[in-house]
């Protein structure tokens, strides 16, 4: 199946398909391998800064080697794309998603400036999935101090309905008490992201898409497998990959203080990556 039919059978069943994000090959190859333990698809994701260190091009090439040889479903998504020119470059390089997000703008922008991109990216290949997000969720999957300023204002069904017609994008982002990054009391573990449940139940509702959980590291167990039955599609993870990737890394120099290899260096972030991607989708799909 593409990824737009994946999608429909994943919302039909009431599953979700996991979404993480990479910016280098070693959480590449990571990703890769979890999925392939279990056998389900998979979505890769590459924001605009992750696809400027990689490359756009050279992500979607490694993505169709991988896809040819793997047990798996791969699909590759334009994560977080602010600009018209981005999405139009990830269209021509193939990507089977693109999320066009303008959360930061009002809503009435929101709305013309998504209209606009998913023509332009239909007019390139309608065969590409776009994804458009409202509210506010903060940006950046990092360790924060904080919550970002201004969070709070969380998607109502009726700005859902409204968005999704008007723009005509095939999943919806909506902001349910998600948010990027973690927090560092959440790292200690003191806390956990909650979710809005009902809220998503009553988006889920009137907007009629496939929607996606953004910001989903340091989520609430119970809370993603009910967000999941309440209409979640996609979940979003990257700050957990970080975090682990980085733990690997000290894990393995403070054991090997004289090595210099970089493959040897990166072999336990691997493995970290690749535990917390098998252990996330076999929640998404319980």
């Amino acid at each position: 199946m593409n990824l737009r039919e994946t999608l429909a059978d994943a919302d039909r069943r009431r599953v979700a398909i996991g979404h993480f994000n990479v910016s280098e090959l070693a959480t590449l190859k990571a990703v890769v391998r979890g999925a392939g333990e279990l056998r389900a698809p998979v979505l890769v994701g590459v924001s605009e800064g992750e696809r400027g260190f990689i490359g756009v091009r050279e992500i979607a090439a490694l993505i169709r080697v991988l896809r040819a040889e793997g047990p798996a479903p791969i699909f590759l998504n334009a994560d977080h794309t602010h600009s018209l020119a981005g999405a139009e470059e990830a269209a021509r390089a193939a990507f089977d998603q693109i999320i066009f997000d303008g959360s930061a703008l009002s809503f009435e922008e929101n709305v013309e400036q998504t209209r606009r991109a998913v023509e332009a990216i239909r007019s390139i290949d309608p065969t590409i999935v776009v994804e458009g997000e409202i509210g506010y969720i903060g940006s950046g999957s990092e360790i924060l101090a904080e919550a970002p300023k201004g969070m709070g204002a969380l998607s109502t069904p009726s700005e859902a309905r409204e968005f999704v017609e008007a723009t005509g994008v095939d999943v919806l982002a909506p902001a349910v008490g998600n948010m990027h990054g973690l927090l560092a009391s959440m790292v200690r573990g003191e806390g956990q992201k909650r979710l809005d449940i009902e809220r998503i139940k009553a988006i889920k509702e009137e907007a009629r898409v496939p929607m996606t959980l953004h910001g989903g590291s340091g989520t609430n167990d119970g809370d993603l497998r009910q967000a999941i039955k309440a209409g979640i599609t996609i979940v979003h993870i990257n700050t957990e990959l970080r975090l682990g990737w980085r733990r690997g890394v000290e894990a393995y120099l403070a054991a090997h203080p004289d090595e210099v290899t970089p493959y040897k260096i990166l072999s336990d972030a691997v493995e970290a990556v690749r535990r917390v991607v098998t252990s996330r989708m076999q929640l998404f799909s319980s």
